[in-house]
């Protein structure tokens, strides 16, 4: 028998599984990373070897009104290290400018006080001006026109105005924006509803492009770089980071350039050959991004690359913070996945809903498969209701899976779901 730990919430859940059943455990190369240097070390000196660009000191020479924008409670972005790094190093070259740090939400719900200090830390709150983005205050807002695909462009008001804009974040495989990081964080990081709503449209989730470890040709990615490109981005600090969400890596400079050295750097850590299975076992790597069921569609998305034709996929999710979005549980409990996928499909992308891109994806996804989502954080009627199974232990999980698979099934695992690049 072997005991596999699989993330959840702020802990892990162990899982029992007989090594004949086990068909793999994908675990990409940056979880056994083991840097030889500090991870502030890491960052400065990222910082002090630019990719593309001047260093962040001599690009905030004479500049007065400088953005500093940061991931929100929904990211592991280890800000606690990096902020005071960014904050010193910009006011070593502009020392009586205003800089405000601000917290990109996309679309989720306000960053709240008490999470910005366990991201940021007491002293950072208590000094630094902090705004957090709310997409759907109009006014917060500024017309940019339209994007490459013609959607409109709608940036922060304050990211429009100053006259120096840096972004922090990290770099992960991203189920339909190939990866994560970079331009992400202009859009849908700081932009108004509309814009995030176009950009995440049925016919850009629906593109064969707007997948996994795929950036060429995919709508979605090519839409965030111009709006990134028009929102004059002049650097980027963007992370790699391990299994204990500690920096293995870091990249910084042009936004493209960077972004782009450390997505092959991603790609080289995460990427594994896909190993097909009856029953597929996955998380979204614990805390913070298991908070929702809104945001499990990426480890399943993974998952999904792993299984055989009517296979079983056993989600992980604490859901502490519920369902994550009144839309998206509207959508996902509104019918079958067939009902879902016909619904959404009539919706053109000005009249995108928010939220509707992850129950797309689930309904593709539940369409073929079976999802067993391992909870305790939803009632398990409303679990039903989104047409997946409920279950309180992964061994429960299991033994359900099982009695749809047969005893003899085998058993692919993937511990952190959201970290793998599974490449058929």
């Amino acid at each position: 028998m072997k005991k596999i730990q699989i993330p959840y919430g702020r802990g892990t859940l162990p899982l029992h599984i007989e090594e004949a059943h086990l068909q793999a455990v994908l675990i990409p190369r940056m979880h056994d990373a083991a840097p030889d240097k500090p991870e502030d070390a890491i960052v400065r000196e990222a910082l002090a070897h630019p990719i593309g660009t001047p260093t962040l000191p001599e690009l905030a020479r004479g500049k007065r009104n400088i953005v500093l924008v940061t991931s929100d409670h929904t990211r592991a972005v280890p800000s606690k290290i990096t902020l005071p790094i960014l904050l010193e190093q910009l006011r070593s070259g502009a020392p009586d400018a205003e800089i405000t740090i601000l917290v990109a939400t996309g679309l989720h719900r306000p960053t709240t006080v008490e999470e910005q200090r366990r991201m940021f830390g007491d002293t950072i709150v208590d000094r630094e001006r902090i705004v957090v983005s709310n997409a759907f205050r109009e006014e917060d807002f500024v017309d940019l026109g339209t994007l490459p695909s013609g959607a409109s462009f709608l940036l922060h008001r304050l990211a429009a105005e100053c006259d120096l804009l840096v972004t922090e974040g990290f770099i992960e495989p991203h189920f339909f924006a190939g990866f994560s990081g970079g331009r992400k964080s202009i859009l849908p990081g700081i932009c108004a509803e509309r814009t995030i709503k176009e950009n995440h449209s049925f016919q850009a989730i629906a593109s064969p492009f707007a997948k996994t470890g795929v950036l060429e040709q995919n709508p979605i990615h090519l839409d965030m770089t111009a709006a990134a490109r028009r929102a004059k981005v002049q650097f980027i600090l963007n992370l790699a980071l391990g299994e204990k969400k500690n920096i293995i890596a870091a990249f910084a400079g042009d936004l493209e350039k960077a972004h782009n050295a450390g997505v092959d750097f991603i790609r080289r850590q995460s990427q594994c050959p896909a190993e097909t299975g009856d029953i597929v076992i996955t998380s979204n790597g614990g805390y913070p991004l298991d908070q929702n069921l809104y945001q499990s569609p990426k480890a399943v998305a993974t998952a999904e690359v792993c299984c055989r034709e009517g296979a079983v996929i056993i989600m992980c999710c604490a859901c502490e913070d519920g369902m994550g979005g009144e839309y998206f549980e509207k959508l996902i409990t509104m019918g079958t996945p067939e009902d879902i996928e016909s619904y959404l499909s009539t919706i053109s992308p000005e009249h995108t809903l928010p939220e509707q891109w992850c129950p797309q994806i689930y309904a593709r996804i539940l369409k073929k498969h079976t999802v067993i989502l391992v909870t305790t954080g939803l009632d398990h009627q409303l679990v039903r209701k989104a047409n997946m199974i409920p279950a309180s232990t992964l061994d429960e999980a299991l033994s359900l899976a099982r009695a749809r698979k047969g005893p003899d099934a085998r058993v692919v695992v993937i511990p952190d779901g959201v970290s793998v690049l599974a490449v058929p």
